[in-house]
């Protein structure tokens, strides 16, 4: 049984599409037709059946996919091992701005003490950006927003909704289902950057027919986080960056999912079907952070 069959099979699977496998693996569509039939007829099963236009997975198709993805997983293993004992091998992070400033501080020397003959290249950079370094085969692993491409694989990892936070004993804290009007009467701190929709926070006053009282608007986090904090204003801010101050009580939210809901993760991003050398270390790397974070409220600064 060819490997190469295997990984088309999952390429397909992940895709639900022969065409679109296809240029994901950079092969022909008539290859990876071929490579589909001939492991059909390893197996003796039908792995796919028409449906419409497209293709699904048959029911002993569904009942393969577990045991494709071990055989691929091993060899994924196997290769990571002997990498590790005879190269000095590279690993490129990428990373845009929130998570490089929030994230990768804590979870590099993680990843370098997992993996010391290791050389780790850090590259932080707009999401757009990302992306394209991605499909050129620049970077091995991004952390970046949800996008939409074929040929990239995501999962969402750290929690970074945008989240209405003030200082602590602000009027608003005690008040329940606020009002796009109460929101509109204080003075706000408004941070904008190109990593987030920030046109549905607009578009909130906007319906309403409200101009908010935008006393602030900074380019930079730790800015507006400074401005909220000293009680110059309410402010939306990304969770990633507020998480540490809101589990030790230095900044408390308020809950306006009534009005809006600006719900988004960052997200671990690589190219093609094959998980990426360091994926384990990443996903450790996440538990850790998360139980990093809530030991600093038991114990805070």
């Amino acid at each position: 049984m060819n490997i190469d069959h295997i990984e088309s099979f999952m390429y397909v699977v992940h895709f639900s599409s022969i065409h679109k496998a296809a240029e994901a693996l950079f092969l022909s569509q008539p290859t990876v037709t071929a490579r589909i039939k001939t492991l059909e007829r390893e197996l003796d099963i039908e792995l796919f059946e028409r449906q419409g236009r497209g293709i699904v997975l048959t029911e002993k198709g569904k009942e393969f996919v577990p045991f494709a993805e071990q055989i691929i997983h091993t060899l994924q293993q196997g290769k990571k091992k002997l990498k590790k004992e005879t190269d000095q091998d590279e690993v490129v992070i990428g990373a845009n701005l929130i998570t490089s400033q929030y994230f990768i501080p804590f979870a590099l020397p993680l990843w370098k003490k997992a993996n010391p003959d290791i050389r780790f290249k850090f590259i932080s950079a707009s999401n757009d950006a990302l992306m394209d370094q991605l499909l050129r085969k620049q970077i091995d692993v991004a952390f970046m927003k949800e996008i939409a491409h074929n040929a990239l694989q995501q999962e969402p990892l750290l929690d970074n909704s945008v989240r209405l936070v003030v200082k602590p004993g602000h009027p608003l804290q005690s008040a329940s289902k606020l009002s796009v009007q109460q929101l509109a009467g204080e003075p706000m701190v408004f941070f904008e950057c190109g990593a987030f929709n920030w046109n549905l926070v607009h578009k909130m006053f906007e319906v309403a027919n409200i101009e908010p009282r935008i006393e602030f608007q900074v380019g930079h986090l730790e800015v507006a986080k400074s401005l909220i904090q000293s009680g110059s204003g309410i402010g939306f801010l990304p969770y990633l960056c507020i998480k540490r101050e809101l589990e030790s009580g230095q900044l408390v939210e308020i809950n306006v999912d009534h009005l809006l809901m600006l719900k988004q993760h960052i997200h671990g991003t690589y190219y093609g079907a094959d998980i990426p050398f360091l994926w384990e270390d990443i996903l450790l790397s996440i538990k850790k952070f998360k139980e990093n974070e809530s030991k600093r409220v038991l114990q805070p600064d």
